[in-house]
């Protein structure tokens, strides 16, 4: 097969190595930076069946956590010492297989780095007419099906249910908020962890009540949103929240666990929820959430959502941090809340 590269002669376009991120240690609580480094490494021409990849953004997210622990989990653990993984965007430089062209966007699953040589079959065409490229990350992306998925099949919304988001001014939360009023809730309530994203819960994204959790015990401030309960409470958190929506849940209530990031870096087990006991007679349902379960939404996931977002009937926020160099200060402060919307990182053009 002839190679076919990118109208710029090869040696402006691909240099000989690029930069990626390592982990050098596998965290024991917070991560650290001493857990990390930025490696210079080779950049390796695309044999038959591969294309070579300039990534220009980069995904972080809470699930990545999970994956520096060696722990057995749904997902394969980093190995130490080579490059991490992640969801990216970028530009196919040079290919070795006909359903790819230089110039081509694709998303794909290695980032964390500025360039990713990878099987053609594992990249995804992306239109950068259709939708700003960073949005197949986060609205668009893996982050808004999971919203889509947990809401509509997970938990079984239906018109006129009251739903409860923590973590509501992330990328997921914040579009399972507004799927929900858009599809008819009687009330959304959403927490997050600052007064500015209260703020823009309400304001911005439409959502009936919001709390900063920080401000007072979570159950205390959940009553005061939902005083006729919840039906139904997408979960991103885990502890506290957890228990206050137990609490809160109405009869035949459901819940759909997608993430506890409040319990991600302990160093110790966690206690469950000490009213669990409410699930008999409360006859409430909790399922976990793992996007990969339902890749067949996709279809209908996008043509739904993406005139909603073109109207501007469903808004987004991003949170941009500049440098693959950052890269790990941009994943550190992602759990620390730092973001409003989807944390990208770009690294240009």
């Amino acid at each position: 097969m002839t190679s076919s590269v990118s109208p710029d002669s090869a040696e402006n376009r691909i240099p000989a190595t690029g930069r990626a991120w390592h982990l050098t240690a596998r965290p024991q609580g917070w991560p650290t930076t001493d857990d990390f480094a930025l490696r210079e490494e080779p950049v390796r021409a695309p044999a038959e069946g591969q294309i070579l990849v300039r990534n220009i953004h980069l995904s972080v997210d809470p699930y990545m956590r999970g994956r520096m622990s060696s722990a057995k989990s749904y997902v394969d653990p980093y190995k130490v010492n080579e490059p991490m993984t992640g969801g990216a965007i970028g530009v196919v430089l040079a290919s070795e297989d006909p359903a790819f062209a230089p110039g081509d966007h694709v998303l794909h699953d290695l980032g964390w780095r500025e360039y990713a040589t990878l099987r053609a079959k594992y990249a995804t065409k992306v239109d950068s007419q259709a939708a700003p490229l960073s949005t197949y990350l986060g609205v668009l992306g893996m982050p808004g099906l999971t919203a889509y998925a947990g809401l509509l099949r997970v938990a079984g919304f239906q018109p006129g249910d009251a739903v409860f988001v923590s973590g509501a001014a992330g990328a997921v939360g914040s579009e399972v908020g507004q799927l929900a009023r858009l599809k008819g809730a009687s009330r959304v309530i959403g927490s997050a962890g600052s007064d500015e994203k209260v703020k823009v819960l309400t304001d911005e994204y439409g959502f009936d009540a919001a709390f900063n959790y920080k401000h007072g015990p979570v159950a205390e401030q959940l009553k005061e949103a939902a005083p006729s309960g919840i039906d139904v409470y997408f979960d991103n958190v885990g502890g506290e929240h957890l228990e206050a929506a137990i609490d809160a849940m109405n009869l035949h209530g459901r819940i759909a666990v997608c993430g506890m990031i409040s319990q991600y870096n302990a160093t110790e087990p966690t206690p469950a929820p000490r009213n669990l006991a409410q699930i008999i007679a409360k006859r409430f349902r909790m399922e976990g959430l793992l996007v990969m379960d339902h890749f067949d939404l996709q279809q209908q996931f996008v043509e739904e959502v993406a005139p909603w977002i073109r109207s501007g009937e469903l808004k987004y926020r991003e949170t941009v941090v500049e440098g693959i160099e950052n890269n790990l200060e941009a994943f550190l402060g992602l759990l620390r809340g730092e973001n409003v919307g989807k944390m990208i990182v770009t690294l240009g053009g």
